[in-house]
């Protein structure tokens, strides 16, 4: 009688939930819902935050603040996991993500809330980029797929649960519990992840030796495109007040970003090149025009047409679902992907004209729902195909830099979008008839940068 041989052998892949990554899964999945659990409450409760701290004129950089601190973030943490491992790049990460949680439900200034909001996203940024670095060197390649797949509802569920939850924390307990009150969940999220911080990888990584994977570099370029954008911005804000010191420093806000971003993104980006470097650039560009409006939707509906933070954040809540709908439908058509694509950021832009009637008198304020599913439609078929199509254009040593580069033009188009909404509205006014008309300034000018990537769509092939 003979042994069987191990190559009849059935191999399954290890289960993502089974005993030897189940508490890894768990943990992994319960960070990432607590930072886009944040992500999605700031933005119902800012409203209240600004008349308690009297913020309204840092409306906007409070979200830019957060995202501009990630995109630093990303790329440091990125190259610090490929280098001496991802374990202290997640910790530095959530202990920075706690502290600014602890800083922002405490903040008795504007300014303190700023700070709070760039230490989240410094910690934000380090997490997230060290997770998907513990995943790829964690769990065996076959069951990779199904990790993300399970991150991808890990950020779903947030988004459509977190703006009602928030609201209801917010007139409940106030709105300080919206921070203080995620703290504590990030100790079992800890706790279950500190036996993945040392075992040992199921693939070692090689650093590449390209332009973009230089530590010192990237570094530099990193820093000049997060403090180009955040000098923009203050100049952007200053021109209506300070004219000169604003150009000078929307000048020199350029101008270090544009030698940050000539680094961290693919050669001919900034100028749309065709394929590759208009790919990534198009995830700027649904970005930018999607949250350009998104975080400015629960302010106009609050102070012009009187919902309070539950009604409020539905609208963000159903955006989520169209998000999800067409993330799913999109993988299941076969049309080319510069097609899906137009067909996507057309979606956003539609949505947004749609949305610009919610704060028009004698239009009901419900509106936004139906006009932010179009636009989160857009999103799930634009966004998805973005990612994917990146990564078939990219060599396979080039992949990790590319990814990268769409986190990015992500971040940067999100900060850059929401800081210019934020000057138009200061420049407006805060009145209830001056944010309505800003609403309508702010959701024209994204409607444009979305008719804009109708016509590049066409370049991504």
């Amino acid at each position: 009688m003979t042994a069987p041989k191990t190559i009849d052998a059935t191999y399954e892949p290890p289960r993502i939930f089974g005993p030897a990554y189940r508490t890894a899964t768990v943990g992994i999945l319960l960070v990432v819902t607590l930072i886009a659990f944040e992500g999605m409450s700031v933005s119902v409760v800012m409203p209240a935050i600004s008349r308690e701290l009297h913020a309204d004129s840092v409306y906007g950089l409070s979200f830019s603040a957060f995202l501009i601190a990630s995109l630093f973030a990303n790329v440091v943490s990125g190259l610090w996991s490929d280098r001496r491992g991802y374990g202290l790049p997640f910790l530095l990460g959530v202990v920075l993500f706690v502290v600014g949680m602890g800083l922002a439900g405490a903040s008795v200034s504007k300014e303190m809330f700023l700070l709070a909001r760039t230490v989240q996203g410094l910690g934000a940024g380090f997490t997230v980029v060290a997770l998907y670095v513990m995943i790829a060197r964690v769990y065996p390649a076959e069951s990779r797929p199904k990790v993300f797949a399970a991150l991808s509802a890990a950020w779903v569920v947030p988004a459509m649960v977190g703006p009602a939850v928030a609201g209801f924390v917010a007139i409940a307990l106030g709105w300080r519990w919206v921070f203080f009150g995620i703290i504590p969940l990030v100790v079992p999220a800890l706790v279950m992840l500190v036996p993945a911080l040392g075992k040992k990888p199921a693939e070692e990584a090689t650093p590449g030796d390209g332009p973009r994977s230089r530590p010192l570099a990237m570094t530099v370029a990193a820093t000049s495109a997060a403090f180009g954008a955040a000098i923009l911005l203050y100049g952007v804000d200053l021109l209506h007040t300070r004219t000169a010191l604003g150009v000078v420093e929307v000048v020199a806000g350029l101008a270090l970003l544009g030698y940050g971003l000539a680094k961290l993104l693919p050669p001919g980006a900034l100028r749309f090149g065709r394929g590759l470097p208009t790919t990534v650039m198009m995830r700027g560009v649904f970005s930018a025009a999607f949250f350009g409006v998104n975080m400015y939707i629960p302010l106009a509906l609050q102070t012009v047409k009187g919902f309070d933070a539950r009604t409020a954040g539905i609208a963000l809540t159903t955006g989520a679902l169209g998000w999800s709908t067409g993330s799913y439908l999109q993988s299941r058509r076969t049309a080319e992907p510069h097609r899906r694509i137009r067909l996507g950021i057309a979606c956003v832009m539609t949505g947004i004209l749609l949305s610009l009637l919610s704060v028009l008198p004698g239009v009901t304020g419900w509106v936004a729902v139906p006009a932010w599913i179009v636009a989160g439609f857009g999103m799930g078929i634009g966004m998805t195909t973005v990612n994917v199509t990146a990564l078939k254009q990219s060599p396979v040593n080039e992949q990790g830099a590319n990814s990268a580069a769409l986190s990015v033009t992500d971040m940067l188009g999100s900060a850059v979008a929401v800081g210019v909404g934020g000057a138009l509205i200061n420049v407006i006014g805060h009145a209830p008839a001056q944010i309505a008309t800003g609403f309508v300034v702010i959701t024209c000018l994204m409607a444009a940068v979305a008719l804009a990537g109708t016509v590049l769509a066409s370049r991504t092939r």
